[in-house]
Formats: structure tokens, C-alpha cells, sequence
């Protein structure tokens, strides 16, 4: 295939897989054997993209154009190919765990659970291609939509709530916001093409531009910027593939995706100079006050998902510096974090199927019971907080590197002071694992002969544990591709 095909083959595969999946609803190996072979067959689309975009290809591939001017249309460039391969390579993984989970905890509706994740996987790659932002705002809606019967899947009332706060932020904040920054940017810029350095014209006052960058910013509510976070840890009542898929997959991914794309490819550095200091100033609070939630908070999913709200403004703040280093910086957290994430959730939700505890408060010994489990779950906090060897400290060390050469101390001084939050609330998880005697409760009764969770659990949590490891000593196509990300001429 040539790379246009690759291109429609990598979008049009995660659905015809989602029908196959319908079809084959009467028989659970068939129907999992279908989601993992469309996923690894997304996975190596995407793959073959890879060579062409580092060689400076930007494909395009045209669908229709319901406005003049206004193509719902696909064009791979660099920043795009990263959340491409995050999104599809980690599918497959996600694919391996949910097998375990959903079997492990006896799921409803697993067929619709398959289905909803293989058309997710389909909007987030959409997002990642789009050459305009047209084509962004109809894949992005089309994902919050599609994810939302994966938050409600448990049919609780408390479920039906969190979808609801899920529903309600994520498309009051697009319609409301996004939508008209959109109208706007077609308005004065003529186009809404994705441009290296941008599209908006030079003359256009600071004031217009704070204004729109505003608009984008909290428009883009996936990227979870407070006070537009509380539909992520209203959405951790959905089972725990869901939340991976929410965490690094696809859903916030999108989100700080969307952000670095709009600052880079419609604004561009040289109009956004001296006009990003409340979006740092609110970004950097967003870190700092999402990490005291997460240090505070005894439930497992809700400490991870703050810590999620608190990572993705790393991303947010590395884009406002506008340094090239900061850039690369935030292109490559987008992979640290899915990987190191993603790892954190498998492991709540091991915990969670094979010893039914959800409070950190109960985790203890639980280590010498899990031990594979425990110890991926620390490898994962390693790279969370930014521990060399691990990807997590090559993503900062790029974001740090870059606040530094635009004398910006304040936004390293917030990076520093975050990464000891980030070890106050993981490290202590490690420590009650490994390092306290089981409680006196788990001498007794059914959580007390607990082991490792199903099988296809512990490969899922060892592969994404190896994987922030194996990033960080062969990083060379994540860097290559993220040093591209703006330059060039149009993409």
C-alpha cells in the first residue's frame, strides 16, 4: 500500500473491526481474537508511516468538503505520528488486559465494551491526522461521544452521573468555546489548515489573541485545564481498561494533542510571544493544585486521576514556553506519561480484580502477594516523577531544558516542586506494598489467598512497565520525530 492507503486503512480498520466484533457477539474468543488482530494490523499501518514523515512526508488524503474551503481531510506530519503510534500501539496492549479484566470481573455488555474501543481508537487516530481543524472538532466530538457508554458501562446511578459531568463539560466546553474559536480563526486567517508557524495573519492585536488562545485552550476541556477537569475524575467510575483508555490512549491524549497542535500549527511562536503568561500561571497552578488532591486522596483511580490532571498541564505549560526544547519536551511527554500511566491504572485494576481493594489505605504487603504487579506499578511511578532510566525523565529533562533557555525559572521551579509531589503520593504506594506486613484483615477470609491477577493482566502491566524503559534507552524515533514538530514548509 501506498501511504494514502496506509493513511484510510489505519482510520477504516478500527471500524470494520468494531462490526466483526458485533458479529462475532456469540462466541468471547472469536470476538477478543478480532480485536486483537485489528488492533496489531492498526499498529502496523501506523508503523509503516513512520520512515516517510521522518524522511519529511506530510501525506494528504482528501475526503469530502462540506464547505468551500472546508475538507474534512488527513495529513500525517510528525506531531501527529506520535499520538498515532501511542494510540495504536497501545490498543493492542490495552486489547490483552481487557481480556483479563473483563472476563476476571465478569463484565455485562462486553461485546458493546469492544466495540465503543475499537470506534475510540478510530476518532483518536482521525484527530491525530486531521489537516485542519474542521476535521479535529468532528473526530474529537466523535470521541467523547463514543467514550461515553464506555463511562457509563456499569449502568449505576453513580455511573449515569459521572457521564453525565463527562458529557456535560466535555461539549459545553467544545460548543461553547472551541466551536467559535474555530468560526473565528476561519474568519481572520481565511483558512484552517495546520500550517508550520501558523495561519493567523502577523497584524492581528495581542488582545484578539489572548482572547482566541484563551478560547482555545479552555475550549480544548479533554486537556483538562482547571477549572475544566472534573469530568476525568468523574469518569473513574467506568472499569479500569476504560480508564487506561481515558488516561493514555486516547481521550486526555487528545486533548494535550489538540493543545501543542493549535499552538504550533495555527498560532505559531513569533504571535503567541508575550501573550502566554496566564496560560503558564494557570497551567502551572493546575499542577501543583492537582497533585496536593492526588496526595491527599486514599482512593486509588481518584490519586491516579488527579495525578493525570496534574501531568497533562506539563504538556499545556511546555507548549506556552514556546522554546523549541519545551516543544519536544511536550511532544515526548505525551508518550512518557501514556506509557507510565497506563501502567499505573493496569495495576489499580489488578488490585482491584484480584483482591477487590480500591483504598490505598489496604495495600498493605500487598507486594509480597503481587509481586509482578507491584513491581511494573513502581517502575511506572519511576517514570512518572521523572527517575532516569526511565522516559519520564527524558521527556522533563527536554521541558525543563527548554524553560531554562527561555528564562522562564518560575516554570522550572514549578516543575521541581511537582516532581517531589509526584513522589509524595506514588512512593509511599510502593513503600506500604513492599515494605509493610499484610493487615490484620487479610489473614482472613477470601483477600487473604489472593495472588496475581489473570494472566493476560500481568503481560499487559509488564509490557507497558518494559516499555517506559525500552523508550528511554531507544528514544531516536521519538526524538526525530518530535525535533520536526513546526518546521518544514506547508503541511
Amino acid at each position: 500500500m501506498n501511504v494514502e492507503e496506509l493513511i484510510l486503512a489505519a482510520l477504516v480498520l478500527p471500524i470494520v473491526g468494531a462490526l466483526g466484533i458485533v458479529v462475532s457477539n456469540r462466541s468471547p474468543n472469536v470476538r477478543e481474537g478480532v480485536t486483537l488482530v485489528t488492533a496489531v494490523a492498526v499498529f502496523a499501518c501506523v508503523v509503516q508511516l513512520v520512515a516517510p514523515v521522518l524522511a519529511g512526508s506530510t501525506p494528504l488524503v482528501s475526503l469530502v468538503e462540506p464547505l468551500p474551503g472546508l475538507p474534512v481531510a488527513f495529513r500525517v506530519e510528525p506531531l501527529g505520528m506520535l499520538f498515532g503510534l501511542v494510540a495504536s500501539g497501545l490498543w493492542i496492549v490495552n486489547s490483552i488486559y481487557s481480556i483479563g479484566y473483563m472476563r476476571g470481573n465478569n463484565e455485562k455488555n462486553q461485546t458493546r465494551f469492544y466495540v465503543c474501543f475499537a470506534l475510540s481508537i478510530a476518532a483518536a487516530l482521525g484527530i491525530a491526522f486531521s489537516a485542519n481543524l474542521l476535521t479535529l472538532f468532528l473526530f474529537y466530538e466523535i470521541l467523547t461521544l463514543i467514550t461515553y457508554p464506555l463511562v457509563t458501562h456499569a449502568g449505576t446511578d453513580k455511573a449515569k452521573h459521572g457521564g453525565r459531568v463527562y458529557l456535560g463539560i466535555l461539549m459545553g466546553t467544545s460548543m461553547l468555546f472551541l466551536l467559535p474559536a474555530i468560526i473565528y480563526t476561519w474568519h481572520v486567517a481565511g483558512t484552517v489548515d495546520f500550517r508550520p508557524g501558523g495561519i493567523l495573519p502577523a497584524g492581528l492585536a495581542p488582545a484578539s489573541v489572548t482572547v482566541l488562545l484563551a478560547l482555545f485552550m479552555f475550549g480544548i476541556g479533554k486537556a483538562a485545564l482547571m477549572p475544566f477537569h472534573r469530568w476525568l475524575p468523574a469518569a473513574m467510575v467506568a472499569p479500569t481498561p476504560v480508564s487506561a483508555l481515558l488516561h493514555a490512549v486516547a481521550v486526555v491524549k487528545a486533548g494535550v494533542f489538540s493543545v501543542v497542535k493549535v499552538v504550533v500549527y495555527v498560532f505559531g511562536s513569533s504571535i503567541l510571544a508575550g501573550t502566554t503568561q496566564w496560560l503558564i500561571a494557570i497551567a502551572g497552578f493546575t499542577i501543583l493544585a492537582a497533585s496536593v488532591v492526588a496526595l491527599n486522596a486514599d482512593n486509588f483511580k481518584r490519586r491516579l486521576a488527579y495525578s493525570t490532571v496534574s501531568q497533562l498541564s506539563y504538556i499545556v505549560v511546555a507548549a506556552a514556553v514556546l522554546a523549541p526544547l519545551s516543544t519536544v519536551g511536550a511532544a515526548l511527554h505525551i508518550v512518557s506519561h501514556a506509557l507510565g500511566k497506563i501502567t499505573l491504572f493496569f495495576a489499580a485494576g489488578a488490585i482491584y480484580t484480584a483482591a477487590h481493594k480500591t483504598e490505598i489505605s489496604q495495600f498493605d504487603g500487598i507486594g509480597r502477594r503481587m509481586p509482578w504487579t507491584m513491581t511494573a506499578f513502581t517502575i511506572g511511578a519511576l517514570s512518572i516523577i521523572g527517575i532516569p532510566p526511565f522516559i519520564g525523565f527524558v521527556s522533563k529533562w527536554y521541558i525543563m531544558s527548554g524553560a531554562f533557555s527561555a528564562g522562564m525559572l518560575s516554570v522550572a521551579a514549578v516543575f521541581m516542586l511537582s516532581t517531589l509531589l509526584n513522589a509524595a503520593y506514588l512512593l509511599p504506594i510502593v513503600h506500604r506494598a513492599f515494605f509493610r506486613p499484610p493487615r490484620h484483615d487479610d489473614h482472613h477470609g477470601h483477600d487473604g489467598h489472593h495472588g496475581e491477577a489473570p494472566l493476560p493482566i500481568v503481560i499487559a502491566i509488564c509490557i507497558t512497565a518494559a516499555g517506559t524503559l525500552v523508550a528511554s534507552l531507544f528514544p531516536d524515533v521519538l526524538i526525530g520525530l518530535a525535533q520536526r514538530i513546526g518546521t518544514g514548509g506547508a503541511i
